[in-house]
């Protein structure tokens, strides 16, 4: 399996949205937090649920 080719990234605040297409060749939309040590990321189908867990995350390192 090749790795996702993630293209329209953008960011808000720490956490980074981007849009890649999966296995089956579907569109999926992804958010991923980049402060270190929050383990935060998770993909959904539309750009806005992805863009609104970006504005509402809330960072919790361990």
């Amino acid at each position: 399996m090749r790795p996702h080719r993630f293209h329209n990234v953008t960011r808000i605040g720490p956490v980074q949205v981007g849009t890649h297409r999966d296995g089956r060749g579907r569109t999926k939309h992804t958010a991923v937090c980049t402060a270190p040590r929050c383990d935060f990321s998770a993909d959904y189908d539309t750009r806005a649920a992805a863009e609104l867990a970006a504005t509402t995350h809330r960072c919790n390192p361990r």
